[in-house]
């Protein structure tokens, strides 16, 4: 039998070691840092039981033109969920005395929407979720990953939440962003959906209305696949029933905002 040298044995076992462990990087949670410019058209605002719009004059001047959120990716094998926190809501604004300063109160969303991916197949689907009395009713709608074209990958490169990256420009939504991709991470994701490079996952992504930034990339996150999948108890829908939806549970909602925040005696 012929023995190997001893440095050729330390190799091999060094490449299988570097072999595992990337295979052993399937779950974990990447968390993100957002902000976003807010469309004063979106806003929804209640002054004394009253709706107010961009425009008028009792519109509020001094609201911020920007919301910051977290996002958090969490993914086991060919799975993934997106979460964010913070940010949206229709904002209530309730006016004191003379002599009072206006209360606003941030009152919460009229359905909660979460997105779920499959890694292997570029494809998502998205889960709304509207509350209606006692009784919360899913709807799912699936699509494919959009391809972006006109991709240019540069040599510049940074380290972002530990890993290097190169940084892309990508033209989009009128403007050009600028991307920043690892290829480290043994799948691929875009915190913008429509920003998914063919292969790497963008831990930063900045355009004039929105960014993106990773904080932490945690690969020993116990994140099982249950979890990153979505129910099978939703009701499939187009994309465009999904819309339809989104838009009747806002009216919905508004309408019963509208009706708690009159007082005694309002019509």
């Amino acid at each position: 039998m012929k023995l190997l040298p001893t440095s050729v044995l330390t190799l091999l076992v060094l490449g299988v070691g570097a072999a595992t462990s990337l295979h052993a990087q399937t779950t974990g949670r990447i968390s993100y840092e957002a902000t976003r410019r807010i469309d004063p058209n979106q806003r929804r605002i209640v002054i004394n039981g009253q709706e107010v719009k961009p425009g008028s004059p009792d519109f509020p001047a001094d609201l911020p033109d920007v919301r910051s959120f977290g996002q958090t990716l969490s993914f086991s094998g060919d799975y993934a969920k997106e979460a964010q926190e913070g940010g949206g809501g229709m904002v209530r604004i309730v006016e004191g005395g003379p002599n009072s300063a206006p209360q606003t109160t941030n009152i919460g969303r009229p359905f909660e929407e979460t997105v779920f991916l499959n890694l292997k197949d570029r494809t998502y689907a998205t889960v709304v979720s509207v509350k209606k009395d006692d009784k919360t009713t899913e709807y799912r709608a699936d699509a494919p990953l959009a391809k972006p074209e006109n991709w240019q990958l540069t040599d510049q490169t940074k380290k972002i939440a530990g890993y290097i990256c190169r940084k892309a420009t990508v033209p989009f939504r009128k403007e050009t962003y600028t991307v920043w991709i690892t290829t480290d991470l043994p799948f691929t994701y875009s915190p913008i959906r429509d920003l998914t490079p063919e292969k790497g996952v963008v831990l930063a992504v900045e355009g004039s209305g929105e960014q993106f930034k990773a904080t932490k990339v945690d690969l020993k996150a116990p994140v099982k696949e249950a979890e990153v999948r979505p129910s099978t108890q939703a009701q499939t829908v187009t994309t465009a029933e999904l819309t339809d939806l989104r838009e009747k549970a806002r009216a919905d909602f508004r309408s019963r905002m509208m009706e708690n925040f009159r007082g005694p005696g309002s019509n």
